[in-house]
């Protein structure tokens, strides 16, 4: 196995991570980064980083798409659609020993679908322009695997959060310490998460069976967002920050668009196919074992 990451972000570390630690230290792992910023944290985790800032070819990927037998994509698509296709689908297309290509989606592109309960047969009906271009993405990606006779998974995430990895931590805990977390309030409102251990296990699990589909990935219980905010400052012993009514709510248009939707996410598929059960099934245990690990 020979792993290809475009885009070696908070997700793809956690994978990495996994690859590192469960199956072998001496499978061979690459990752683009915009800058050469994280160049150095990359190598001292015996991975080998490549820039690509999406918009000029980097002509060292050339090889390494060449040697890859599995990519996995975490770059979300901008203005121009998707990077990684723009710019080396071609490459791609050639690559020999290629058996297997993970792109990273949202739950986001089943847009609002009034709190139901729904799985991956769920009319997709995206809201916002991010999940819009995220559909049409999964879509130019399955058209070129059935196109290449590639195994082809679309993960399609729901909110991620975990500990801190190199630095970056993403959970309520980090929003407490630093004063911006808030309880908003909007009835009957609830969103799933996914643990990046979650993503990081599923991910590398479903590349040892080269997984062909699209899946939902979630955690198991749905919940308001105010309620995992109060169950963290719970554990570190502190009063939450006051409930905020959404209509009265000073947030950014990004933030906002994210209350359009509401929907409960079925994740039962991927879990019979790959025959696990998740490490942190509700916010509860995810949130548990990130304060031991970040204490």
């Amino acid at each position: 196995m020979r792993f290809l990451f475009f885009g070696m972000g908070y997700s793809s570390l956690a994978c990495a991570n996994f690859i590192r630690n469960e199956l072998s230290k001496d499978i061979k792992i690459t990752g683009t980064i915009r800058n050469s910023e994280s160049a150095n944290r990359l190598l001292e985790q015996n991975i080998k980083p490549i820039i690509f800032d999406g918009e000029n070819n980097n002509h060292l990927l050339d090889k390494e798409i060449k040697q890859a037998s599995h990519i996995i994509i975490s770059i979300p698509p901008n203005e121009m659609g998707d990077v990684i296709f723009n710019h080396y689908q071609q490459q791609i297309s050639q690559a020999k020993g290629l058996k297997w290509i993970c792109y990273f989606s949202t739950v986001g592109v089943y847009g609002n679908q009034n709190g139901a309960l729904i799985d991956e047969s769920a009319k997709c009906q995206p809201t916002n322009l991010r999940s819009i271009e995220r559909l049409k993405v999964e879509n130019l990606w399955r058209d070129f695997a059935k196109k290449n006779n590639l195994h082809l998974l679309i993960l399609r995430l729901a909110g991620i959060y975990g500990p801190r990895i190199y630095g970056e931590g993403r959970s309520s805990f980090d929003k407490l310490k630093n004063g911006t977390a808030k309880r908003i309030i909007k009835q009957g409102q609830v969103f799933n998460r996914i643990h990046v251990k979650d993503i990081a296990r599923t991910t590398i699990l479903a590349a040892q069976q080269n997984l062909n589909g699209t899946f939902n990935l979630s955690d198991d219980e749905p919940a308001p967002p105010q309620d995992v905010v109060s169950f963290a400052a719970k554990i570190l012993g502190q009063k939450p920050p006051p409930e905020i009514a959404f209509e009265d709510a000073n947030m950014s248009k990004m933030a906002r668009s994210f209350y359009n939707d509401n929907k409960r996410v079925c994740n039962n598929a991927i879990k019979q196919v790959l025959d696990i059960e998740l490490l942190y099934p509700t916010y509860r245990q995810g949130l548990n074992a990130i304060y031991r690990s970040d204490s």
